[in-house]
């Protein structure tokens, strides 16, 4: 009876053990599945170093160890599947399931600064500056080209200039900025120096022209030229068009205001038309310009049926008109007490028995 009692107690402790045996040996057969690393066909990293939990889903405590440099900033690099595995097999990381991938693409991520940005933050920077302008009218030239500019994906700061100096006797400027991170560490800083020149919008010339030419569309374009160049007075080409020219000038100058003028209506020797206007009259006679002038000038003109010359004011195209002096008469009390009468309409009544309007020679 008792070697009975013993032999089932025995049988009942080998089944136990047997049973935590088998869940103990399903439990890691479980886990095994679970930790099977991956590949990733494609990854992004922000650090130097391509690290084993970057290219392997369940990496486990091999996660952190580094394998390879990241391609520059902004850029993306092929790892062969045959080289990386055997990388991996040399830090003990085994059993990889590859999915067939032949390589894996690795893109370093990055914050790019495009150089038309940097040029706009130095514009900015040097803007209303030691008698600069605008910074939209500056001019900037680099000492070395400018070009973009790949930062640390965790420079996500503002570009902000830290020292600005200019020089408006060398047109020299010096800028440094600096680039804050979410890491907290020192900033990125970036120095940039060169030469700024204010500009101003120009009317430039495209062909020679001589004095007294009137400007067509053709005969203009709009550039930006040095302030320096062309002075405070620089025309615009939309004003320039349709002006005459006060001198002679070649092709590439700069025009400026005083340059212009407005176009003769009257030119010296045409043939133009006197006109003669005031209360109640309006008369047209022939003439011939003894000077040139443009709407509003003084000019001369021979009266060509008196022979005379008057002086008129350019009114248009071929067109002066004289100022005719209306005689005034006297104030009615002066006149009453003149003429011993009390009676005011007495010249408006010898007027009009006349049967004829009153006007003043025309010469």
């Amino acid at each position: 009876m008792r070697v009975m009692i013993m032999t089932m107690r025995s049988l009942l402790l080998a089944g136990a053990l047997l049973a935590a045996g088998s869940a103990t040996a399903l439990a890691q057969s479980s886990e095994d599945v679970i930790a099977t690393p991956v590949l990733r066909a494609s990854v992004t990293v922000s650090s130097d170093v391509v690290r084993i939990g970057d290219i392997l889903d369940h990496a486990g405590p091999a996660a952190l160890i580094a394998i390879y440099r990241a391609p520059d900033l902004g850029t993306t690099g092929s790892l062969p599947t045959e080289k990386v595995l055997a990388t991996l097999q040399a830090h003990q990381v085994i059993g990889v399931d590859t999915k067939d991938i032949k390589a894996i693409s690795v893109t370093r991520l990055s914050r790019p600064l495009p150089a038309r940005e940097i040029e706009l933050q130095v514009g900015r920077a040097l803007e209303h500056r030691n008698g600069l302008g605008d910074a939209a009218n500056l001019a900037l030239t680099f000492d070395r080209d400018v070009r973009d500019i790949q930062l640390e994906a965790s420079n996500t700061g503002a570009m902000e200039p830290v020292s600005t100096r200019y020089d408006p006797r060398s047109a020299r400027f010096d800028i440094s900025f600096e680039i804050g991170n979410d890491a907290g560490t020192t900033p990125t800083r970036l120095r940039f120096t060169g030469t700024a020149i204010e500009t101003v919008d120009a009317a430039v010339l495209t062909r020679d022209v001589e004095r007294s030419e009137v400007l067509k569309s053709s005969d203009v374009i709009a550039q930006k030229r040095p302030r320096a160049e062309v002075g405070s007075d620089a025309a615009v080409r939309h004003l320039a068009v349709g002006m005459q020219m006060r001198k002679q000038l070649r092709a590439g100058q700069a025009l400026r205001v005083s340059d212009l003028a407005k176009p003769d209506l009257v030119q010296r020797d045409d043939n133009v038309t006197l006109i003669y206007e005031s209360a109640g009259l309006y008369l047209t006679i022939r003439g011939k310009a003894v000077d040139s002038g443009t709407e509003g000038d003084v000019v001369n003109v021979l009266n060509l049926q008196s022979k005379r010359t008057v002086s008129g004011v350019v009114v248009g195209r071929d067109q002066v008109a004289v100022t005719v002096a209306v005689p005034r008469l006297p104030p009615a009390g002066d006149a009453s007490s003149a003429i011993g009468s009390t009676e005011t309409t007495a010249p408006v009544a010898v007027a009009a028995g006349n049967n004829s309007q009153v006007s003043p020679k025309a010469e």
